[in-house]
């Protein structure tokens, strides 16, 4: 794939999930030299920041001409400071190109080797180790961003088909050259938000499938249930004016199109009846009649927080900016990682809503008393001898729980740093991290209701009067987890329910 600077989340997909190799377009590498030519005749008679000077509250002092490449050098190696277990493959994979991305927008005066270096990461699947602790999201990702570097001046560790290996035999079986310092390669690549846009864009597309997860659920919950169908409505939802809520009712007539389970109010109650009391609920609970209501402002969640983050990988995010055009450079904070750890935060309350509406559901298909129409926990087998999901819910809960507490903003937990000149930061990373982790127990408490909709779709003997798009659903896991009434363990089943989750 041919790149400019300007990338689509399909694109970044693409590149982070399907390991597409990459290409820097000619035109993007000619402003990417042009910018660093620029900043390298510019800068011989100037006093700017991090490049003469050092770096932080550090930043009275100016460097000597003799000692500029060692002060780069120096950032890389006394910020590989991080702690804690190494970030996911696929985060790394997304940082490496948010960074990538913040060179070709050609303002930062970088040496095109430093692209092409990462380009060469990109392509050949060589990914730094990057410790999940260390950045406080203010002059970006500093620590984290300092081992990218490390592993590109050929030092450290990076993790190379399978095996965490020393960087410097990686490249010489390689035949790689480690990155040189020019003018500002060190600042260059430390300072910025990538770590926290890159976990942000992984995370955004897991919370896309767990929304479209959660959407066939609902339906297929208020298919066991013999709902009515004007929950979703056109006519109800239309006169609610929100976008998110009109399209998730949108999407579920669209899922529930063929349906023989679904019932219609008109032909079921809007006539004569000498009934009393009526055995069918007239309304059912929340968790099966206002999926629109719950889920339509977690859809504009994810809306809105493609276009940060979107805005954010295609934008300029390090200090000073190079303006070739006005031939200046610009000193600034366009590190500071606000919009994306605000985003974080939101993004993490809305997988907990899907969450806590997943366990919800969950609680009124076990729930004999409540459903009305299936034993207690969906057990196929002896009451009393036999168990089915009950333990299930168990984990379900508690993992619900965990989600419910972790959703608490990270945004706000500014703890000043750096001798105050990091007076007030954005905790991004560790606000997309906090957000990873509540995505990773959604997909548990996810699986774990996925088991329990098809043994209720076995208990009443429906799977084919569903929908078809529910019936497709059913067949997925049913591929797994054949029906089952003796008791058995579970954790295997819940893990490749997992897996078939996330592709």
């Amino acid at each position: 794939m041919k790149i400019n600077n300007n990338l689509r989340l399909e694109d970044v997909q693409s590149i982070i999930e399907n390991n597409g190799l990459i290409e820097i377009s000619e035109q993007t590498k000619s402003q990417i030299e042009g910018c660093y030519g620029f900043l390298e005749s510019f800068a011989k008679d100037k006093v700017i920041y991090g490049i003469n000077t050092g770096f932080g509250p550090m930043a009275q002092w100016r460097i000597d001409d003799d000692h500029l490449k060692e002060l780069q050098y120096n950032i890389i190696r006394s910020h590989s400071t991080g702690a804690g277990e190494p970030l996911p493959i696929e985060c790394v994979r997304a940082a490496m190109l948010a960074r990538l991305m913040t060179f070709m927008q050609a303002h930062s005066g970088v040496n095109f080797q430093t692209c092409n270096l990462l380009v060469e990461f990109l392509n050949r699947g060589i990914y730094p180790v990057i410790p999940q602790h260390g950045s406080v999201g203010a002059s970006g990702d500093l620590v984290q961003l300092a081992h990218i570097a490390l592993a590109l001046i050929g030092e450290g560790e990076v993790f190379y088909q399978g095996a965490r290996r020393n960087t410097a035999e990686v490249f010489s079986e390689l035949g790689i050259e480690p990155l040189k310092m020019y003018v500002r390669e060190g600042l260059a690549v430390t300072n910025g938000t990538a770590v926290m846009t890159g976990i942000g864009l992984v995370n955004l597309l897991h919370a896309k499938r767990l929304f479209d997860w959660s959407l066939k659920a609902s339906v297929l919950m208020n298919e066991i249930a013999s709902s009515y169908d004007d929950l979703m409505s056109e006519v109800l939802n239309g006169v609610k004016h929100h976008p998110g809520q009109q399209f998730v009712a949108a999407q579920m007539r669209e899922i529930a199109s063929g349906s023989k389970m679904l019932l219609n109010r008109e032909e079921e109650l809007y006539h004569r009846s000498e009934e009393d009391t009526f055995e069918h609920k007239v309304q059912p609970y929340y968790s099966l009649r206002c999926i629109p209501q719950i889920l339509g402002p977690v859809w504009d969640e994810l809306v809105n927080a493609e276009k940060v983050l979107i805005n954010e990988i295609n934008s300029a995010d390090d200090n000073p900016i190079v303006d070739p055009l006005n031939k200046t450079v610009i000193h600034g904070g366009n590190f500071h990682g606000d919009y994306v750890s605000f985003e974080m935060d939101k993004l993490k309350i809305a997988v907990t809503k899907m969450t806590m509406l997943a366990e919800r559901q969950m609680n009124y298909l076990f729930h004999d008393r409540i459903n009305g129409i299936l034993p207690p926990f969906v057990n196929l087998g002896v009451l009393g001898l036999n168990y089915g999901l009950q333990a299930s819910q168990f984990t379900a809960t508690s993992t619900t729980a965990e989600c419910q507490t972790l959703s608490n903003p990270m945004y706000v937990h500014s703890i000043p740093n750096n001798n105050d000149n990091q007076d007030i930061v954005s905790m991004g990373t560790n606000s997309a991290l906090i957000c990873q982790r509540v995505i990773e127990n959604s997909y548990q408490v996810m699986a774990i209701h996925m088991m329990a909709l098809v043994q209720a779709v076995d208990c009443l003997k429906i799977a084919d009067k569903l929908a078809h798009a529910t019936q497709n659903l059913y067949n997925e896991i049913r591929a797994l987890v054949p029906v089952f009434i003796e008791d058995t363990p579970k954790y295997k089943e819940i893990e490749a329910i997992i897996e078939l989750l996330k592709k």
